[in-house]
């Protein structure tokens, strides 16, 4: 019982983690690659495209895991982008009424959420076939993974392409910048460092007890022994 409450717990974490480290939606999967280079010019704009995104996420992958199984096979595909659009419209308008700002600095990326690879993916290819817990997490950890991967973007390319950071002065007046990194060959540039690092330094994951297989259930020695009227 214990065991089948710790695997449980460890698939769980396994759905939230994969998002955020092993298959980040951006520098993994590479998905999301028009708002990644567009909106990342200063760090702040990828925090708020990332979160909004991740509310979309977390929305749309709980609400179309519960309705499942009304949907039909046949009009999934367009079910989806009807629930999606539904939360992209209150995302935004919540935006345009709270952060102004920060909604006019997005300007169309925001709507462009609804054809947003990562969302339209995650729904048809988890949330469509797990529980309402896992595909709560799957949402939430794509959605910390993609604003992790714009905020670090972000966060390079206003550096060094204006010397600020998050609206603070970083690099001494008496230091150029280059303000190629806030245009799009500097963008291009530091996504393939980013994409080249992931891949460099793969993120596999939290390491865990090799999966509860013969070699973790502790009843023998993995060695086909006969355990309690079965084979290990």
């Amino acid at each position: 019982m214990n065991n089948s409450a710790n695997n449980n717990g460890i698939k769980k974490s396994a759905v939230f983690l994969n998002g955020i480290l092993k298959e980040n939606p951006v520098l993994v999967l590479l998905l999301g690659t028009c708002p990644t280079l567009a909106v990342t010019t200063q760090a702040v704009n990828g925090i708020g495209m990332g979160l909004a995104t991740m509310v979309v996420l977390l929305c749309s992958n709980v609400v179309i895991s519960v309705l499942k199984n009304a949907i039909s096979d046949r009009v999934r595909i367009p079910c989806f982008i009807v629930v999606i659009a539904g939360f992209v419209t209150i995302v935004g308008m919540m935006m345009e009424a709270y952060v102004p700002s920060l909604y006019a600095a997005l300007g169309l990326f925001i709507p462009l959420i609804v054809v947003n690879c990562i969302v339209l993916g995650r729904a048809e290819m988890f949330a469509s076939k797990n529980g309402v817990l896992a595909s709560a997490l799957d949402g939430l950890g794509m959605g910390i993974g993609f604003t992790v991967a714009l905020f670090i973007m972000g966060s390079v390319r206003e550096m060094l392409g204006s010397g600020s950071w998050m609206g603070m002065q970083f690099l001494p007046e008496s230091i150029p910048t280059m303000s190629v990194f806030m245009l799009a060959p500097g963008g291009f540039f530091v996504f393939g460092v980013l994409v080249a690092l992931a891949r460099k330094i793969p993120a596999k994951g939290i390491k865990f007890k090799k999966d509860f297989g013969c070699e973790g259930c502790g009843e023998c020695n993995g060695d086909n022994d006969k355990v309690a009227g079965r084979e290990c």
